[in-house]
């Protein structure tokens, strides 16, 4: 990198720490080392990949609202999206950043049309602005390239982001927006209705992304998943419910210093005495 490459990713190490620091105190909650690091690799690589995107933004942050909208039982509710707009000479692209994978993307761009053609009908229908493009920017790193992250070997790092394509064009389709809002009025009156029922056992046993299914790609992010029916349905049909493996998945809390770092980021978030006394 060049001095002004480096002075650059100086500036954004740093505006990365203040803005974590000012999202700990609005939310009283702290990542963990390793998951603050992850993060701020994710920002750099963005730069670095997606620089020629990132420098001809026009319209950074654009709140879009549609407001005023009613669930088939009746309630209330607003659609409410962030996106990014470049307009280059006669030509407006729309990007929505995901801290998703590009082949994820990719093999399910259906999800992110729904999406994303509310927002193109936001923008174009109720702001009275044109479009021509939408696209989704990707920004979780391939296997590979984490894997020469960790190696430090720069060379085949700058060779795997040049092949990495993380900008994923996504058509946009007025005829589909009053079916997305339909559903997204569905899930209000699920919300509304306090129904929270876990989805079946087949639908935790679909392949949804290469080899992974859908319990072990989106489940296990959830923190409530120890305590849900269908999950552990799901463990007990993939390991048996004596076999080692699954008790010891049960019980997996993560190594000690992963315990450790958690709750010291969540002690370092606690509120202090005079920040509650300010409170009271």
């Amino acid at each position: 990198m060049n001095n002004d490459d480096t002075a650059i990713e100086e500036f954004i190490r740093e505006t990365f720490e203040d803005n974590y620091q000012v999202l700990q105190l609005e939310a009283s909650r702290s990542l963990t080392p390793d998951g603050r690091a992850a993060a701020l690799q994710q920002v750099l690589l963005y730069w670095r990949k997606m620089r020629h995107v990132a420098e001809n933004v026009t319209d950074t942050e654009v709140k879009l609202s549609l407001p005023g909208r009613r669930s088939p039982d009746g309630n209330d509710f607003s659609i409410h999206g962030v996106v990014d707009i470049v307009r280059d000479n006669d030509c407006t692209i729309m990007y929505d950043i995901k801290t998703h994978d590009e082949a994820y993307v990719r093999m399910n761009r259906e999800f992110y049309e729904e999406q994303l053609s509310v927002y193109a009908h936001i923008w174009q229908e109720l702001r009275s602005e044109p479009l021509d493009e939408a696209a989704v920017i990707a920004t979780r790193y391939p296997r590979n390239v984490a894997e020469a992250l960790e190696s430090g070997d720069e060379q085949r790092l700058d060779a795997l982001l040049a092949s990495w394509d993380p900008l994923i064009p996504i058509p946009f389709d007025q005829e589909q927006v009053e079916e997305t809002i339909a559903e997204f009025g569905e899930v209000v009156d699920a919300i509304e209705n306090s129904e929270f029922a876990p989805p079946p056992l087949a639908k935790l046993e679909e392949h949804i992304y290469r080899n992974e299914t859908f319990a072990t790609r989106t489940c296990r992010q959830c923190d409530a998943r120890f305590t849900c029916d269908t999950y552990r349905q799901y463990l007990r049909q993939a390991y048996g419910p004596d076999d080692r493996t699954y008790r010891r998945y049960l019980n997996d809390f993560g190594t000690d210093q992963e315990q450790e770092a958690w709750l010291t980021a969540n002690l370092d978030s606690a509120p202090t005495a005079e920040e509650l006394s300010d409170l009271a």
